[in-house]
């Protein structure tokens, strides 16, 4: 399952540096699938839209920290462990339940988002 930040996040940052795919984000702040992986061209997102990889989309989250589950691998294929909860000094980053993946799904994932 992908990661969240959850409301007790005290925007401290020190999650975003951590992810391999930088699927972090301070709250507010467009993202896109193309910031730090090596798509190109389009991405089929799992709502099973296709965006062009360096197109803006909205924040997930206005007030504080985010992860985008497009982009979050649970560092799968990098790390033991999601690094941005092994650094949070507040425990927010937990696993989404309403997110199951598993991990040959999140390998895959990082397979498309890393070429």
């Amino acid at each position: 399952m992908a990661i969240i930040i959850t409301d007790e996040c005290i925007n401290c940052g020190a999650c975003e540096p951590e992810c391999p795919n930088n699927a972090i984000y301070e709250g507010g702040v467009e993202w896109a699938i193309a910031d730090g992986t090596g798509v190109s061209g389009t991405y089929t997102l799992e709502t099973g839209v296709d965006v062009a990889v360096d197109a803006q989309q909205a924040p997930v989250e206005d007030d504080y920290y985010f992860i985008v589950p497009d982009k979050c691998t649970e560092c799968k294929g990098f790390h033991e462990e999601p690094q941005c909860a092994a650094v949070c000094p507040v425990d927010c980053c937990v696993p989404d339940p309403d997110r199951e993946e598993s991990e040959e799904e999140l390998l895959a994932r990082k397979a498309r988002l890393h070429i």
